[in-house]
């Protein structure tokens, strides 16, 4: 909760859901990264918010994109970013989507199979493109694997199969899971694709960069290492590994970015007991996992909660969404705990929410309208 979000819903008390954006947090947290890591280009991954207030920031930052189909391609070009900063970071593309992102100047693509890399070289030949290396997500919180990613032996034999094919076989790149919370996961990794990126680059292919992906982690419920722990670990790896001759370096931050620079501001619909002496309330709020909040599935992402009432006494409680689901709960068997005093018509904030809620929100699902959006 920024000052100027506090600010924002205590004089205009927006109707609820809806999410407050604070996009002087957004560009803080660019610099951040920008600062600890200053040999990484950030590519930011526009899927984490795509609102234009947002891309419009970074792109005045310099910033780099990372879009996950076309259309948001299209947001970025919109916003003023130069296609030359934008990758296609998405591993499965329609040909059509290939087609028109190359005619409108986007030159990087990452692929991690024969097929889409044949698909490529046929509708943007000559572009830049980057393999995908599958590694592992322990301690993700919201892992990314088995989905995307190709094994290093494969890796090897599609870079090499692609400057036959007339591409430019720019890089490699992983992703070791969204929210990851340990350094060491980076380090694996990285020490991974060293290898094959040295084997590459002394079988005579021309490869000149790693992607790190993204996976900063913002503080949700629990603490999490700050920006300076993951860039110290990472530098310090690719140095081991490299020496003073370093590839060029991107990074995909999303989460990191937009997280901790938005808040959902919600309404508690209903607050009972399944039995008088139960202890644990139900509290119902007019937001669930179909309003956005997606990624409470498996009780993954923990946000942290905001009432009126805090410093009071508390007791455990379930948390769950509006609809007519029996999917929409939020968190069951994570312990949580709101004040006692909580009641039917009280506002609520999620902190830390600015990133991947918007665009998981469902169209109108049991007639509820996406959330607000304010942008500040």
């Amino acid at each position: 909760m920024t000052p100027k979000i506090a600010r924002f819903l205590a004089s205009q008390a927006p109707a609820t859901p809806c999410l407050v954006v604070d996009i002087d947090r957004v560009a803080e947290n660019f610099r951040a990264l920008a600062d600890a890591m200053p040999l990484a280009r950030i590519y930011y991954a526009v899927k984490a918010n795509p609102a234009m207030p947002v891309l419009e920031r970074l792109v005045g930052l310099d910033s780099s994109f990372d879009a996950a189909s076309f259309e948001e391609i299209e947001m970025c070009l919109a916003a003023g970013a130069p296609a030359g900063r934008i990758s296609y970071g998405n591993t499965i593309k329609k040909i059509s989507a290939i087609q028109r992102a190359h005619a409108a100047g986007v030159d990087m693509f990452a692929f991690d199979s024969a097929e889409e890399l044949g698909k490529l070289a046929v509708h943007a030949p000559g572009a830049r493109v980057y393999c995908r290396i599958l590694v592992e997500n322990a301690g993700a919180e919201w892992p990314l694997s088995r989905k995307f990613g190709t094994s290093v032996g494969q890796a090897r034999a599609l870079m090499v199969r692609a400057a036959e094919l007339g591409l430019d076989p720019y890089g490699l790149s992983f992703h070791v899971g969204s929210q990851q919370t340990g350094t060491d996961a980076y380090e694996t990794a990285i020490g991974k694709v060293a290898m094959l990126f040295t084997d590459l680059r002394d079988s005579g292919v021309d490869i000149r960069m790693i992607n790190l992906g993204g996976g900063f982690p913002v503080r949700y419920r629990d603490e999490v290492p700050g920006i300076d722990r993951f860039a110290d670990a990472i530098m310090h790896a690719m140095t081991s590994h490299f020496g003073n001759n370093l590839p060029e370096i991107l990074v995909e931050p999303g989460r990191f970015i937009v997280g901790d620079a938005g808040v959902v501001s919600a309404e508690v619909v209903l607050v009972s007991r399944r039995e008088p002496a139960d202890p644990v309330r139900w509290v119902y709020l007019d937001i669930g996992r179909f309003g956005g909040l997606a990624e409470t599935e498996g009780e993954s992402i923990k946000y942290r909660f905001q009432t009126p009432h805090d410093g009071g006494a508390t007791g455990p409680v379930a948390i769950a969404g509006p609809t007519c689901d029996g999917a929409d709960i939020l968190y069951e068997r994570s312990n949580y705990r709101l004040p006692e005093a909580l009641a039917c018509g009280d506002r609520v904030e999620l902190l830390a929410a600015g990133a991947y809620v918007t665009t998981y929100a469902s169209q109108r699902f049991n007639g509820f309208a996406p959330l607000a959006e304010h942008y500040i």
